[in-house]
């Protein structure tokens, strides 16, 4: 019997495992102290090319040394899937450190679809201070 429940614990464990795999994507990030970075963009395209709902997004946990903002724009891309032109609105997360800082930051957004199903992104974010500007 114990032997049965160190087996169905394991194969939970893997399930589960896999599970929150699915569910959660990390992703890193590069940007300049105190400038706006993309870090995210957010839309939803249907299989006939045109735009379905776009997804909601929670802020699991803010970054420490920043900010993170949301605006909803419009998307022109070409080449997507099946689809060789479209336009579509589309949410785009940025990140903005706060001035002078260098270093490491992190946030955890979440992102949900129509139908319910949640994912976790989490982003990394390597800030470096920003250069002197371009002489012309």
């Amino acid at each position: 019997m114990k032997l049965i429940w160190s087996i169905l614990i394991l194969f939970f464990g893997l399930i589960t495992a896999a599970f929150s795999e699915e569910l959660s994507v990390d992703r890193e990030i590069k940007g300049k102290s105190g400038q706006d970075v993309r870090i995210a963009i957010f839309t939803n395209v249907r299989p006939d090319c045109t735009s379905g709902p776009l997804p909601t997004i929670r802020l699991v946990r803010p970054p420490e040394h920043g900010k993170l903002i949301v605006r909803k724009v419009r998307l022109s891309a070409t080449n997507i899937k099946q689809c060789l032109a479209l336009e579509v609105p589309a949410l785009v997360a940025f990140y903005r450190s706060g001035a002078g800082f260098e270093g490491a930051d992190s946030t955890i957004l979440e992102i949900r679809s129509l139908e319910g199903v949640g994912k976790l992104q989490r982003f990394s974010i390597t800030v470096s201070q920003a250069g002197p500007g371009q002489k012309i």
